[in-house]
């Protein structure tokens, strides 16, 4: 039986695909492949001269732009959570055993709502949309804080492909929708006893008290049929992948099609280790395939290509921020 969106083409299965080919590719990975002005002075032309321009971005493009998972961010908001349960960051928190769903959908109420209701300290995602706004772009990303929409990026021309802070989804897999969360995150965070400043924005308390429990008639559930609710985050094959995340899926797919001979400029961004075969790998095939693309790798510390396309490539390791206001400066 043809499903819902079958019809549509994938271009989730199809960078997978890349990616899974692209493992026996390569020999070696070079990490020196010029002086850094020269590497910036390429990149602005490739920026320049592009036919189309494919966004890959991960986590460290988020980090770059202050919206870290550790640290003083985490110090400030969940502070009586480390405190009481030793947890010692916003990631390990998400998967910490709390032993009622008060607790555990208060600790979800802020981690969603200070990674993904809030614009990020530093304008990085802002400085990248100046550089591309006039360019023929789509962004594919494993991010799911939805911080491009924040900075005024096209809809159409984003893939959110492991799922939004931003949707919840039903535990009862035959409805295969999300719902938003806005509300509830916001009666959340009053509940709690968060206060709003003067531009509208939860912050603690001076006497810093607030709840690490939500009234039990606050705990989520599905519109449709009351059941339970959890993240739209892909962890599992229970992910959701509704209507909006198919159309996004063939629109990368005729883009990437559409472009595949053309002087196409990969730029990855913030692409780190955990999930390599749906952009970086992918990125490193396309490349490869397109002896008129140039890939180029912008992350601090961790910039590197394979030898195979060393000539075609631009590796930049440092804060992906200072790279962008270098190139526009």
């Amino acid at each position: 039986m043809m499903k819902k969106y079958d019809y549509l083409p994938n271009g989730y299965q199809e960078t997978i695909r890349k990616g899974l080919g692209a493992l026996n590719s390569y020999t070696r990975v070079s990490y020196d492949i010029g002086a850094r002005a020269e590497q910036l002075d390429r990149l602005r032309q490739e920026l320049d001269t592009a036919d189309a321009i494919v966004i890959g971005a991960g986590a460290g493009l988020s980090t770059s732009a202050g919206l870290t998972y550790r640290g003083e961010r985490f110090e400030r908001y969940f502070f009586d959570f480390k405190s009481r349960f030793g947890i010692r960051d916003m990631y390990s928190g998400g998967f910490y055993p709390f032993l009622d769903a008060e607790t555990r959908w208060a600790w979800w109420a802020r981690h969603i709502y200070f990674n993904r209701y809030i614009d990020p300290p530093k304008p990085v995602y802002g400085e990248l949309l100046e550089l591309v706004k006039d360019k023929n772009y789509f962004v594919i990303t494993t991010n799911v804080d939805h911080q491009f929409q924040r900075a005024g990026f096209d809809k159409s021309r984003l893939f959110y492909t492991q799922g939004d802070y931003g949707l919840f989804q039903s535990v009862n897999r035959k409805l295969q929708k999300t719902y938003d969360n806005e509300e509830w995150v916001y009666k959340a965070m009053e509940a709690q006893g968060f206060v709003r400043d003067e531009s509208g924005v939860f912050t603690v308390p001076e006497d810093k008290d607030i709840a690490m429990r939500i009234p039990t008639e606050l705990i989520p559930k599905c519109p449709d049929d009351d059941s339970d609710v959890v993240m739209n985050l892909r962890s599992d094959d229970s992910f959701v992948e509704d209507e909006g995340w198919h159309r996004a899926s063939a629109a990368y797919y005729d883009f990437l099609k559409k472009h595949e001979k053309d002087h196409v400029l990969y730029l990855e961004l913030g692409v780190g280790g955990n999930t390599p075969v749906i952009i970086k790998y992918p990125f490193w095939q396309m490349t490869l395939d397109n002896g008129r693309a140039t890939y180029a790798c912008l992350n601090f510390g961790e910039a590197d290509c394979p030898e195979e396309i060393a000539a075609q490539s631009v590796c930049i390791a440092d804060d992906i921020g200072k790279i962008f206001r270098d190139i526009s400066g």
